[in-house]
């Protein structure tokens, strides 16, 4: 008999990721050992590179992929994978910029498949450049011709590198449907990844956009020597932006005090392998931006602060460290300067008090 609470068994699932970097990767790995599992690369040479070696050498270098783990080249391949199943989970490992043009593609190809049900994850984090949509906006716009799709989103704290090497994590789907929530459970639910499920779609993906901007900021207050005190109120003054654009949008305030909100921040913000942190911290030293990037890093926080500080601000929201993020890598304020600005900043009630405009 199922446990009180448990998904209920729905037959046969076979899962397709789509994109070969390091969170792509390690998702795969993850749900291999579940289920068959086909990873696809837009390259073909990568793809013949990972099936040679089960070894992804550009992002997860050293470690080994497991056996079972299928990869190909070539999207109709991995299409024609998921036709083995009852049930098929498509889990997108592509970036928020790549986002509209992978759903565009799937809104192309899903139909010809004839599977009896289909759910289509996304991972990214971040609002689109642009137009400032969450990525369930950008997926709802591309795939409104696929009214039966089951849609959501994965996050929570995690770092590829430690997902891959079979290292404890936790993670949340977000899906106002529930056989989605239940697929992804069934794909990834085990051994050491722990899935929880919410039906909070909005706030998972705000949480999981602004702890990118104030890992940033995190990391310019580190490389300048500001100490732990202040990292501290970053986090926690960053968590309370976090949860005023989120309501402001329609999110579950619970949310916030998850693994989608404090927890991902915590993580992002003071983790050694955050990407984001580290382009605060290089900032934080004195080097520019341009610099940096140049240099072949990338960082989520970089491509949609921008935009997360125009929703707000097109919202009425007040987001003061996400704006000193942006005037720091877009305006060529000193760093130091915005550290300045946001301490000048008049007194106020952190609780309670008479209520804010």
């Amino acid at each position: 008999m199922p446990t009180e609470g448990a998904p209920t068994p729905r037959g046969p699932l076979r899962v397709a990721v789509l994109g070969a970097g390091a969170w792509g990767t390690a998702l795969a790995a993850a749900a291999a050992a579940l289920h068959p599992t086909v990873l696809w690369s837009r390259s073909p040479e990568q793809a013949r590179e990972l099936a040679a070696r089960h070894e992804n050498t550009r992002y997860l270098p050293g470690i080994a992929l497991p056996p079972a783990l299928a990869f190909t080249g070539d999207l109709q391949a991995a299409y024609r994978h998921l036709q083995g199943g009852e049930r098929a989970l498509v889990i997108l490992g592509v970036p928020v910029a790549g986002l509209r043009q992978t759903c565009r593609q799937l809104a192309q190809d899903l139909p010809a498949l004839g599977l009896q049900a289909a759910s289509v994850l996304w991972t990214c984090k971040g609002f689109e450049a642009g137009d400032g949509l969450l990525p369930h906006e950008v997926a709802r716009a591309e795939l409104a011709g696929l009214p039966a799709l089951g849609t959501g989103v994965l996050s929570g704290p995690s770092f590829a590198k430690e997902v891959a090497q079979g290292l404890p994590v936790a993670l949340t789907v977000a899906s106002a449907t529930p056989a989605v929530r239940e697929d992804a459970i069934a794909a990834l639910h085990g051994g050491a990844v722990r899935v929880y499920a919410s039906t909070d779609v909005v706030g998972v993906e705000v949480g999981g956009a602004v702890k990118n901007v104030i890992a940033i900021a995190c990391g310019i207050a580190d490389g300048l020597g500001m100490g732990a005190n202040a990292r501290a109120a970053l986090v926690t003054r960053g968590l309370a932006e976090m949860a005023r654009l989120g309501q402001a949008m329609g999110a579950q305030p619970e949310t916030f005090a998850g693994l989608t909100g404090l927890g991902d921040l915590v993580l992002t913000a003071t983790g050694e392998l955050s990407r984001n942190r580290r382009v605060g911290l290089e900032i934080g030293r004195g080097r520019q931006l341009a610099d940096i990037l140049a240099e072949g890093m990338t960082a989520e926080g970089v491509r949609c602060a921008r935009a997360t500080w125009q929703r707000a601000w097109a919202l009425g929201v007040d987001l003061p460290i996400t704006q000193a993020v942006c005037q720091v890598l877009f305006e060529g304020m000193a760093p130091m300067r915005a550290v300045e600005l946001l301490l000048g900043r008049e007194a106020r009630f952190e609780t309670g008090g008479p209520a804010q405009p």
